[in-house]
């Protein structure tokens, strides 16, 4: 029963397989493919990454081409080929492509400001954290003051202010994102410090810079990478937002969030304008989050067991655990 309960080979669950780890039997990959979920995430993602970099050469000037005796054809309607599958819009702009060219453009917003956002913030709570006293001080005040603010209102605020252009999108979702990056990186280096390997390193005579790129930024990356998945959907969400309130991404440009703000005046004649557009921000924000649920566990060596163990043993412990569980 015991074999059944614990992780495979009898470790601990706070134990890493480190039998698996050194023989590479169950690589990032062959873990990725076991869980379906995780691997629909990752496909549906990459297929999205395909689309914003080479769709808009494929669909050259069709997602600006007007046609006005062909505006609001419904979809599914093959008259003009592929480009015509999910209908037009009132200028007879043809969806797919417009959908298309509006992929790169969401991800050319959402990809750099998570970035920014991750190398500052990382950077400078991995410093911090590390080194303490004054420096903690100064930079988790500077966090609480972003954090004081509601990001989308102050995006709003700025956006007002200034143009909204593609650059300023960026730079401001970027700066409200710092805090996230910034606290999470600082608490895992500050509960570092204080570990053995990193004691042995100091004494050793190794610099706090050597210190922090050797021994702290390589167990402090997982965490970082699992939260930049699942800021990339907050992102990814802003920018359509910000864009469907009309100071985000503007014409003669389209997104998905504008796509689905100049769809809405004919939802009840027109469903298809803002419906395709929501659905992919809908499909690439769930896979986003289902990615980074996977991410977080196969990057933690304590939790990483759960993807080996065979399925069946897997139901098997969960039903012995919820016997065991009324026993008692």
């Amino acid at each position: 029963m015991t074999s059944l309960i614990d992780p495979p080979d009898s470790l601990a669950p706070g134990e890493p397989d480190v039998a698996h780890q050194r023989s590479g039997k169950h690589s990032m990959w062959r873990m990725l493919w076991r869980d379906k979920a995780a691997t629909l995430a990752a496909i549906v993602l990459t297929i999205v990454f395909l689309i914003a970099v080479f769709g808009p050469m494929l669909v050259g000037d069709a997602a600006n081409d007007q046609d006005l005796a062909k505006g609001a054809t419904p979809p599914f309607t093959l008259d003009d080929g592929l480009l015509g599958v999910l209908g037009t819009d009132t200028l007879g702009r043809s969806m797919v492509a417009r959908l298309v060219v509006a992929t790169r453009t969401t991800l050319t917003v959402a990809i750099p400001a998570v970035l920014i956002s991750l190398v500052i913030g990382s950077l400078i709570g991995m410093w911090a954290g590390y080194r303490r006293g004054w420096r903690e001080t100064v930079a988790m005040r500077a966090a609480d003051v972003i954090l004081s603010f509601p990001s989308l209102l102050m995006a709003v605020v700025v956006l007002y202010v200034f143009s909204p252009s593609i650059a300023n999108i960026v730079l401001v979702l970027s700066i409200t994102r710092i805090p996230v990056y910034l606290r999470t990186a600082r608490a895992e280096s500050a509960e570092l410090q204080s570990r053995t390997f990193v004691d042995a390193a100091r004494t050793f005579g190794a610099k706090p810079n050597a210190i922090i790129r050797r021994h702290v930024f390589p167990i402090v990356l997982p965490t970082l990478l699992t939260v930049a998945t699942l800021d990339f959907c907050y992102v990814m969400l802003a920018e359509s937002s910000l864009s469907f309130l009309g100071i985000g991404i503007q014409p003669p440009s389209v997104s998905w969030g504008l796509m689905v703000a100049q769809g809405r005046a004919y939802l009840e004649t027109a469903w298809w304008l803002s419906f395709f557009p929501g659905l992919a921000i809908v499909i690439t924000t769930v896979s986003a989050a289902v990615l980074a649920s996977w991410v977080r566990i196969a990057t933690d060596p304590a939790q990483r067991w759960r993807l080996t163990v065979p399925k069946q043993v897997g139901r098997r412990t969960r039903s012995i655990a919820i016997v065991e569980g009324e026993v008692s």
